[in-house]
């Protein structure tokens, strides 16, 4: 695909239309840089699916094009990708000091760390990536060290805002820079790159010092053993959970492999303080009297291996969950994610547990990292953009994001809702729609990438809904017919000894066909698998409405 030299390009590979995965890319001339490549957790239609991650084949065409990859913050959504991206670029990474300490976890797991550039950035770093140059500004949200980037091209000057709310009295800081937001506003905004998570929610977002208040007096109150799950990466609430514990005289011990890791390295890098002796091994804390033990675990989002989730089945082997334990969900559920959720806090209570979760309330025990309506209108309002491009949503989020943009005065006209892959394009004080370039999702099984496509998640359903049937039949290689009866096995079919008559009549079946078969003297094999494949599907469907997965298999003797 050739793109015009004079103009600016302007795309999403991932986090439109979607929560997750976001990644969005700048082009001018022959320089590409990338922001962000984070990933997403698969929904059940694709069963035995780890992670999805963008589709990266534009980069892979233009690799001769990619200078960078610009990270904005540290989340999951914005850095999971990092490492099956460099699996097949080895590009530059730029992002700040926690971000790349959280980035060198991933890179380590995967052996990447000793061959990435990687490098170190803050709100005051200035880059030359090829024909653009590229300043930044502090914002604020749930996890430190957020960055907003400035791009300026020869076509024009392009801002992405990275997730951000306008929080004045953040938990560690930073504070929004809003003077450096005015600035750049004043220099000329072209297009702006918005995020739009909270379009839909009315006001301010409240502080994160909010939530603070009411996990210490959660902790005063409980009369025993008290766990507290969040998003390892939400360094500020993990923050404001180890003050409490401090507070009220309690030890602290973490679960979780990733809450384990975030605490190590953030308390490294000096984004975490913890106070000398605070912390236990999850194995020791029943030394302590259950009323000093506060536990600090991974799984608020229900995910079926993580900590909370098996606290809650009674299946974690260092610590159990007790009558009269206090259990706080202090994060918000992902959208997908309600019915995970709901079944492990239904879990909790039949241990007896007091369980406290939600973010409304004297209790709230979260509040988003994200914007609100008056917040996002801020925005626009400090950076003056003649063009806006919300991101970061589903369509909703996008479409509100849009009407908030004309309620500051920004032309109908003049605000894109786009696609993953679809570009707009700047020259001349003009946006408009451009080319469509490959976009999508690749999807993560174990450790490989995109082997697994839509034929397979087909088949995995099939298996999933309504089971196999294997149907292995023996014949003389040389006279061409059976020579023993059909094995028919079946797996999440029907159980063999509760339907022995059906069983037996597929049997009779398969014998039949197969006579029929081999008897006018067909010998292509293939052939001979479908049309028995179709004939015993028909079959089953008449008998039962239900697909199960075919299988014949042919041996010869």
């Amino acid at each position: 695909m050739k793109l015009a030299h004079n103009k600016l390009y302007i795309a999403a590979l991932g986090g439109v239309n979607e929560i997750g995965k976001n990644m969005y890319l700048i082009q001018y001339d022959q320089d590409i840089v990338v922001i962000d490549c984070g990933s997403k957790f698969p929904d059940e239609t694709m069963p035995g699916i780890d992670l999805i991650i963008p589709d990266v084949t534009y980069l892979l065409e233009n690799l001769e094009k990619v200078k960078a990859l610009v990270v904005t913050h540290g989340h999951e959504d914005h850095i999971g990708g990092i490492p099956y991206l460099l699996k097949q670029m080895n590009i530059p990474v730029y992002a700040s000091r926690l971000t790349c300490g959280l980035i060198e976890l991933k890179l380590r797991e995967h052996n990447l760390l000793r061959q990435t550039d990687l490098h170190t950035i803050d709100a005051n770093s200035r880059l030359t990536l090829g024909s653009m140059e590229i300043s930044f500004f502090a914002t604020s949200h749930s996890i430190p060290d957020c960055l907003g980037i400035f791009f300026q091209t020869p076509a024009g000057n392009v801002v992405h805002t990275g997730d951000f709310k306008f929080d004045m009295s953040p938990v560690n800081g930073p504070f929004p820079d809003l003077h450096r937001m005015a600035e750049i506003g004043k220099q000329g905004v072209h297009v702006l790159l918005s995020e739009s998570t909270n379009a839909e929610r009315a006001g301010f977002t409240p502080s994160e010092r909010v939530v603070g208040d009411h996990i210490l007096d959660a902790f005063i109150r409980a009369k025993q053993k008290v766990f507290i799950s969040t998003f390892a990466s939400n360094i500020s609430r993990v923050q404001q959970v180890v003050n409490a514990a401090f507070q009220t005289g309690r030890k602290l011990a973490l679960l979780g492999r990733s809450m384990i890791n975030v605490v190590s390295v953030a308390s490294e890098l000096g984004y975490l303080d913890v106070p000398e002796g605070l912390l236990i091994e999850a194995a020791d804390s029943g030394q302590f009297p259950r009323e000093q033990v506060v536990v600090l675990c991974t799984g608020s989002q229900g995910e079926a291996m993580a900590a909370l989730s098996r606290l809650a089945a009674g299946k974690h082997p260092q610590v159990s969950i007790e009558s009269g334990d206090t259990v706080i969900i202090a994060a918000g559920a992902i959208p997908g994610n309600e019915r995970n959720l709901a079944h492990v806090i239904d879990n909790l209570y039949v241990l007896g547990a007091r369980v406290i979760y939600g973010s409304s309330g004297a209790a709230g025990m979260h509040v988003s990292g994200h914007g609100s309506q008056e917040e996002l209108k801020l925005m626009l309002t400090l950076m003056k953009p003649d063009y806006l491009v919300p991101i970061h949503g589903e369509f909703r989020m996008l479409y509100q994001h849009r009407l908030l943009a004309e309620s500051v005065g920004i032309e109908p006209s003049h605000v894109f809702i786009v696609n993953n892959g679809e570009m707009v394009e700047y020259r001349d004080g003009a946006a408009s729609l451009g080319p469509k370039i490959p976009s999508g999702n690749s999807l993560v099984d174990g450790l490989l990438i995109g082997d697994v496509g839509n034929i397979v998640l087909r088949d995995r359903r099939q298996l999933s809904s309504d089971g196999m049937l294997v149907i292995v039949t023996t014949l003389s290689k040389t006279e061409k017919h059976m020579v023993a009866p059909p094995e028919i096995i079946s797996r999440g079919f029907v159980f063999v000894k509760d339907s022995e008559q059906f069983m037996k009549e597929l049997h009779e079946r398969v014998i039949s066909r197969m006579e029929e078969l081999t008897g006018a003297g067909m010998n292509q094999w293939n052939v001979i698998k479908r049309k028995l494949k179709d004939e015993i599907g028909h079959y089953i469907y008449a008998q039962t409405k239900r697909r199960p997965m075919i299988l014949p298999i042919i041996i010869e003797v």
